[in-house]
């Protein structure tokens, strides 16, 4: 299911959520203070892109929690939104259930981005 999956979910979402991942990175960026956050926010535009085979550990430390805050604060809660939007849409199908989990995943992973590392299954 990984590879056909992603095939499917690149094409149906992934693709403008991934970009807004992109994008969100791009604004953190502007800043030299932000740069860290921006390039965390191109790490999980990966994880956006292609979602299938990959899970997604939490931890982190006391620096984790100080951007996740400002992060949640500044960019977190419109992407979060968008993924659920998308979940609740995808699981009104059957065939659509696999894919609305997946952005659940991300949604999850939206508010609290910080200290979550990527495994690859």
């Amino acid at each position: 299911m990984g590879c056909l999956g992603n095939i499917i979910w690149f094409l149906a979402c992934g693709l403008w959520e991934g970009f807004s991942w992109v994008i969100a990175g791009l604004l953190w960026s502007i800043t030299i203070i932000g740069i860290p956050i921006g390039k965390q926010c191109f790490k999980l535009a990966s994880l956006t892109f292609f979602p299938f085979g990959k899970e997604i550990e939490y931890g982190g430390g006391s620096v984790s929690v100080i951007a996740n805050v400002f992060w949640l604060i500044f960019s977190g809660i419109p992407l979060a939104c968008v993924a659920v939007l998308n979940g609740v849409l995808l699981c009104i199908t059957i065939i659509g259930i696999p894919f609305g989990l997946q952005c659940f995943k991300i949604a999850k992973l939206s508010l609290m981005p910080f200290g979550a590392t990527i495994r690859y299954i």
